[in-house]
């Protein structure tokens, strides 16, 4: 039996377990780096949308935007007279 050729081989048994694990932690890390690139767009695009729904939600509590849509839906204020006008001409 030829002592060198059979530790050569185990040898490159050795390497390539060493190559395979290797490589299977490079695929996950690249994996991770894109699913990490991925939500860190889907985070933008919520932060963004966040950003106008704050802004909205400031709007819509102003108490002259409440009145004007109250006033859109055909409400009045208490003591208010409303008057509806019929027969006008279309244009």
């Amino acid at each position: 039996m030829r002592w060198d050729r059979l530790a050569r081989a185990a040898m490159l048994c050795v390497l390539a377990a060493l190559l395979y694990l290797y490589l299977g932690a490079g695929l996950q890390i690249f994996s991770s780096w894109h699913q990490a690139r991925r939500d860190g767009s889907a985070v933008a695009s919520l932060e963004a949308e966040h950003r106008a729904l704050v802004r909205q939600h400031a709007t819509l509590m102003k108490p002259e935007t409440v009145e004007l849509e109250a006033r859109r839906l055909g409400m009045i204020k208490k003591g208010e007279q409303s008057y509806v006008i019929t027969g006008l001409p279309g244009n």
